[in-house]
This record gives structure tokens, C-alpha cells and sequence, in this order.
């Protein structure tokens, strides 16, 4: 029988849809409250609602699924309003596909690497209230624990601008990027969150076991597109940075530590059509991590997709650098910019250079539509390793 709602007919099935996402036992009540709030109405009548699912192309670690959830709902002034909502579920790393790929006892020695809970605290929190001026979280409405290893994110729907991320774009980001860094109000949010993927777990744990041991074999470097990308001079100076990994840890280590995103490639900044802010998504590896430590992927995130082509590096690592430093300054920090430079060209050659050679071709081979992919990243390991030279101390 259908259910009625305010005069308005709302269907049990759509209700019933949303029954894996955490409304708990009064689903409409609770969506009813999410509505209104996210409406800025003391209170409404949800009138219809509908459930999709969000793609996503890329392999998640610890996200299970999106959605988006919408419909139309009717306020106190009797005024029919669309709301929308982006629904994250997230989970522990040992529930992913990807982690059934991997062997024991590796599985488990990498699951610190992979942490989860990270986003259901921070959207549980008031961080927003404390970001940098010019950036921004979309609110959380609802953050539901699911059972003990997963929970649902209900966040507000922010329509994405599309935009070029051009010279300007990204100083712009790399300058943010160093305020939140620096800044002493949103430091507390970030010095209680456990350690995840840190520069010396992804060495010890996943490089010297996954990548390092591979790195010495000739059959290694014959690998299909391998070959044909990365000459003898780069394999030498990928062998020689995995050799030295060990030191360039500790000397990471050795560095200052700062707030840090984690992941701050183009594509968890976001430009919506609400305003100018960046709008920080995916916290998974939110936390303290070495000074600089940003600026690696939003200065390789694109070129990695296929966005940008890696010869833009040279400029593109000064010209954010030069950002990022001012970002810093102008929130107190004085850490010299030689070491801030020396930091994340440290931390893109552990996490980037001496693992260039994409893991999933080693079983599924390269094919002709993946050499530009390896190309790439040949391209992005030379640059990174020059950089390595010129920022070491005589």
C-alpha cells in the first residue's frame, strides 16, 4: 500500500531502497531531517525519492560503493524543492576486492597502510569550521556505522564546475595546500589520527616486499612496453634510489611534519558551481605526514591519468612550490623552502619513482594502449630523480 506523506504519495519501495545506507529504524524521519537541513527549512515533506549509483573507473581501497540519492520534497511554505545527496560507503581494507588479490601474511601487514575510519571521524567533526579561507568540505548530513567494518557518508551533492586545471589553478591549490599545512587551528585534526600509509610503512612494507626484489631481475625490465620505455641509464637510477631507500627514509623522517590531506590530486579538489572554494573530498590518508607532502600528487595526479603531459613537471613543481611556501608563511611557518623542496622530492621518489612501473601490468602485461600510460611514468620517474639530485647536500 502506498505511503502517504504531507498529501503526497512516496512509494515503501524507494524507502525500502535505502535500507543499506543507514537511515536506521525511521528512514523517512531521518531523511526528512537531512532534507530540511540541507534545504536551510525548519521542516519539510519529503515528497519523492530515487537512488542511482555513482561510477567510479578507478580501483578503491576502502570505498565500497557511491550513490547518489534525490528526489523533491515540499517546505513549510509549501514550496516543491530538489535536494540531493552523495552517499559514500566506506569499509576496512580486508572487505575490498583488491585486498583478496593479495596473499597472507601480506594482506594483513598491509591493512595499517589502508586506513578507513579516517573520513567517518572528520565529517563527524567541525574541521570545516576551521579550513583555511578558500577551502571547504562538503557538510555531512548523516554518518552511519553500518556494522563494525563499514559505514555510510551522507553528504550534500555539489554539482562539480567543470574547469581547466591550468598554471593558475594549481599555484592556487599548492598555495591552499600550504595554509592547511601550516595552519595551527586545523593542526589538532590531524595529530590524533593514527598513522596509515607513512613514507616508511609503504617502504618497509610494500616496496622492499612487492616492488625492491623485482627491481634486480632482467626479467623485470623485458616486461612488454617496459622495454620500450624505460631505457638503461633510468632502470640504473630507479635501482640505485630502491638501494637507497633505507637513508632517504630516514632522512624523510628527519624532516618537519605538517597537516597533510594525503591524496590531493586534482580530482579530490573540487570547483563546484556553489562558489570558488576547493572542496577537499576523500580523506582516507588524512593526518601528519612531511612538509611538502601534498605537493606530490597534485603535481603528478594528472599526468598519471593521462591529463598532462609530464614535460609540464619542471614548471609546474616550481611554480607550486613557490605557492605552497607562500602558503606556509602566511600561516606562521618558517621551514626554509630547500627543505620543503628536498621533503617531497624524498617523498614522489618513494612513492613514485622507484614504484614507476605500474604493478597490474605484471600479470595482465602491457599491451599498444598502455605505452603512453608507461611513457608517462618513465617520464615522471627521470623528472623525480633530478629532482632527488638537486635537492641532496653536497
Amino acid at each position: 500500500m502506498p505511503r502517504t506523506v504531507g498529501g503526497a504519495t512516496l512509494d515503501p519501495a524507494a524507502l525500502d531502497d535505502l535500507d543499506d545506507l543507514g537511515l536506521g529504524p525511521e528512514p523517512l524521519s531521518r531523511l526528512g531531517s537531512m532534507v530540511a537541513a540541507q534545504l536551510g527549512r525548519p521542516r519539510v515533506r519529503v515528497c519523492t525519492v530515487h537512488r542511482r549509483d555513482h561510477p567510479y573507473d578507478r580501483p578503491a581501497l576502502t570505498t565500497r560503493s557511491r550513490h547518489l540519492v534525490g528526489g523533491t520534497a515540499v517546505d513549510e511554505l509549501g514550496r516543491t524543492r530538489e535536494y540531493a545527496f552523495f552517499v559514500k560507503v566506506v569499509q576496512a581494507w580486508r572487505r575490498s576486492p583488491l585486498a583478496a588479490e593479495v596473499p597472507e601474511p601480506l594482506r594483513s601487514q598491509l591493512a595499517p597502510l589502508m586506513p578507513w575510519r579516517t573520513e567517518i571521524d572528520l565529517y563527524r567533526s567541525d574541521l570545516a569550521a576551521h579550513l583555511p579561507t578558500g577551502l571547504g568540505l562538503a557538510p555531512a548530513r548523516h554518518v552511519a556505522e553500518l556494522d563494525a567494518e563499514s559505514a555510510a557518508l551522507w553528504l550534500d551533492h555539489l554539482p562539480v564546475r567543470p574547469v581547466r586545471r591550468d598554471l593558475a589553478h594549481h599555484r592556487r591549490a599548492a598555495y591552499l595546500l600550504g595554509r592547511l599545512a601550516a595552519s595551527p587551528s586545523v593542526a589538532p585534526y590531524a595529530v590524533d589520527v593514527p598513522p596509515g600509509r607513512t613514507p616508511r610503512r609503504f617502504a618497509e612494507h610494500w616496496l622492499a616486499v612487492k616492488v625492491v626484489p623485482d627491481l634486480g631481475t632482467e626479467v623485470y625490465w623485458r616486461q612488454p612496453g617496459v622495454a620500450e620505455t624505460f631505457d638503461a641509464p633510468l632502470r640504473r637510477r630507479i635501482v640505485a634510489a630502491a638501494d637507497a631507500l633505507p637513508a632517504l627514509v630516514d632522512e624523510l623522517e628527519s624532516l618537519p611534519v605538517t597537516t597533510a590531506h594525503g591524496d590531493a590530486c586534482t580530482d579530490n579538489l573540487l570547483l563546484t558551481t556553489r562558489d570558488d572554494d576547493l572542496i577537499m573530498i576523500d580523506f582516507g590518508f588524512w593526518g601528519r605526514a612531511p612538509v611538502g607532502f601534498d605537493l606530490g600528487q597534485l603535481l603528478l595526479g594528472e599526468m598519471q591519468l593521462g591529463r598532462r603531459p609530464a614535460h609540464e613537471f619542471p614548471e609546474l613543481e616550481r611554480e607550486c612550490l613557490a605557492a605552497y611556501v607562500r602558503g606556509l608563511r602566511d600561516e606562521g611557518s618558517t621551514v626554509p623552502a630547500d627543505r620543503v623542496r628536498r621533503a617531497h622530492a624524498l617523498a614522489m621518489t618513494i612513492f613514485h619513482a622507484v614504484p614507476a612501473v605500474p604493478y597490474e601490468i605484471r600479470d595482465a602485461g602491457a599491451g599498444p594502449e598502455l605505452q603512453p600510460l608507461l611513457a608517462t611514468r618513465a617520464a615522471i620517474a627521470r623528472y623525480v630523480l633530478d629532482l632527488l639530485d638537486a635537492t641532496a647536500r653536497p
